[in-house]
């Protein structure tokens, strides 16, 4: 398993500290899994197929492809819906913001708090 968190890893475009942030591990614990010094629990595991759309048979043996096919976000399918034809800006938006840590969606928020009350004074 240890070659392919790596190698997911790298597909992704995630250094060993991006990886562990959006799992809830540290760096050193994914550096471990990466050289075999430690196994992954079975939480871990599950977070890791959860969080990046990871086929767990293949993350466990190597078997099938390393992806799952992506189910369609529930929130661009209602706006969808609503709108009667897809946003190809709203759907990257929204893939985006789902791939976001906790942290980095509370600054996100906070940022999008800061633009509302800036553009409001400006209208005043």
């Amino acid at each position: 398993m240890k070659d392919r968190i790596r190698q997911l890893r790298k597909e992704l475009g995630l250094n060993q500290t991006e990886f562990g942030e959006r799992i809830g591990v540290k760096q050193t614990t994914i550096a471990g899994y990466e050289t075999g010094a430690k196994n992954p629990m079975e939480s871990v595991v599950v977070s890791i197929c959860r969080e990046f759309n990871v086929n767990e048979k293949w993350l466990r043996n190597g078997t099938g492809e390393m992806f799952v096919e992506a189910k369609e976000n529930s929130i661009v399918a209602k706006a969808t819906m609503l709108l009667g034809e897809k946003d190809p800006l709203f759907e990257a938006f929204i893939d985006t913001y789902s791939k976001l840590t906790p942290k980095n969606r509370e600054i996100l928020q906070q940022f999008m708090s800061d633009l509302s009350r800036t553009l409001n004074e400006k209208k005043e």
